[in-house]
Order: structure tokens, then sequence, then C-alpha cells
């Protein structure tokens, strides 16, 4: 079992030289259907290893920046304290330069990485991929619940929220719907990536809910909606994201492993390491 992200040269794995670290959040203290996001981090640290380290498209090994995996922050407690943790140790790499992945554990974890990067961008905006509107105020007694995370980032940042195909009614109004790309709506447009991109400011912070992709090429997560985007579908929208805004940091959440199916383990590995090949080799070759 092993306890980091990939498999390179340990001369790449420098805390003090690498440009890029990386945070497990084991964390799963709210999730309501499918218990298991807590063992996300490590099934994809595992799948991980698989990876051919070479970048086809961008013709880069974006790996040679040095990629560090920092200890986990997790274990049992109220999502409240989670947040704190994580905002407290994305504030200390933000301070030393470093661009930073949060790998969750379940959706609520990325309030407390959000908070910080807020904190140093100004004007910043929150780009969210998810199936879920996660727009409720407070849910089961808590307003730091799995479903809650984009109505407390919403207090603090402008969001646009893409893939979504559920959703509470009551959450249908707390919302400006023109910053919001469903599903079915986006499917077969091909002028939906530019008037997303368009209401993001020009510092973006993106967290990926997996349940965005439909459950046929990633069954893995706790609360999986048919309908979802493809794996071309998302990579294709991020790469222009990329080029025309200046991702900050991200985050990627809400894996559910099965020990019976590996492949929606290895796709998260590799989403991963593709987004950071945009960001650092943004020149996408032609082939």
């Amino acid at each position: 079992m092993t306890n980091k992200y990939g498999n390179w040269p340990k001369n790449y794995t420098n805390l003090k030289s690498a440009k890029i670290v990386i945070l497990p959040v084991p964390y799963d203290g709210t999730s309501t259907w499918i218990k298991g996001a807590d063992r996300g981090p490590i099934a994809i640290f595992e799948a991980s290893a698989k990876m051919e380290l070479y970048d086809i498209e961008t013709n880069s090994e974006v790996y040679r920046q040095g990629i560090f995996t920092l200890k986990p922050i997790g274990g049992k407690g109220l999502p409240e304290e989670i947040v704190k943790k994580v905002k407290s140790e994305i504030a200390k790499y933000i301070n030393q330069g470093k661009f930073i992945v949060l790998i969750g554990g379940e959706h609520s974890v990325s309030i407390g990485s959000i908070q910080a990067q807020a904190q140093v961008h100004k004007g910043l905006s929150v780009l969210q991929l998810d199936a879920h509107s996660d727009l409720r105020d407070e849910f089961n007694g808590s307003k730091y619940n799995h479903a809650c995370v984009m109505a407390r980032i919403k207090e603090i940042c402008p969001i646009v929220q893409v893939g979504i195909r559920s959703m509470d009614i009551s959450e249908k109004n707390k919302f400006d719907q023109k910053r919001m790309f469903y599903a079915e709506r986006i499917k077969d447009n091909k002028n939906w990536q530019d008037k997303a991109i368009a209401k993001l400011t020009d510092k973006v912070y993106l967290t990926i809910d997996l349940d965005v992709f439909d459950p046929a090429i990633l069954p893995s997560t706790g609360t999986p909606e048919p309908g979802g985007l493809s794996w071309y579908e998302v990579l294709a929208f991020l790469r222009k994201v990329n080029r025309n805004k200046n991702i900050v940091a991200f985050d990627v959440v809400e894996l559910c492993p099965n020990a019976k199916e590996k492949s929606s383990d290895f796709l998260v590995a590799k989403l991963i390491y593709k987004i950071l090949s945009y960001k650092y080799y943004p020149q996408i070759n032609k082939f």
C-alpha cells in the first residue's frame, strides 16, 4: 500500500523544490448514501503508481515539476473541525508558493481549501464540476454537510456550476440560473463552454466532485447519477479553462472505491495528472 501520489524518481519528490503539493483528506463524516470516500485518497495513490509518466497530448512529463504528497488530514470529527484543519494546512503551503491539489474524501473538505485560497487570491471564482448543486443551507443539522458545500462557497466568492443534474426543490431559487450549466442542456451544445468560462474571473479554483462523470465510466462514487459527462468532454472543457484563466488550485473529491472495480481509481489518478499537465504545459501539441 502506497501513501503518496505517483511513482517517480525520489529527486522529484522533495518538498523544498517541488512546485506541486498533494494534500489527502480522507474524511467521510457527512455522506448520506454509499460510505467509503475516506478510502478515496489511498485508492487514487495506488492507481497512480501504475500511470505512464509521459502525457501524449501535452508532450510532457509534469512530474518533473516536482510533486510532493503531504501527510493526510482526516479521521473522525465534525466537518467544521476538518474545514479548519484543511484551511490552516493549505494556507501554510500557499505562503510557500506551492500549487496545491486537495484529494478527498467527501466534498465538505473543499470548503477549507477554498477559504484559504480566497484569502490570498482576491477576486477568485470557483468552478464546480458536479452532478449535484450542493446549495442546501443546512442538511442533517450541519451547514458544513457535503450537500451544503456550494452554499458556503458562494458566501465567499462567485461560482459557476457545470454538469448539474440533481437538486432539491429548495435549491432551485437560491442561485443565478445563468451560472448553472445543467448536464442535459449542455449535451451536444458546442457553445456552453465559452459561456461558462466568460462567467469566471481571471483566477479560478476548480472543485471536481467525481459524480460529474457518467457512472458508465466512473461508477465508484457515493451518489452516482445517470446522464453525466464523458472523459473527453471534461478534458476539453478543462483544457479551455486553463488556456483562458489562471487555475490557482484544484480539488478532486467523492471517489468511493470498490475493490472489484479499479478503473474509477485509475481514471481519477489520470485526471489529476492531466490537469497538472494542462497547468504547466498549456500549449497542446497537435497529433
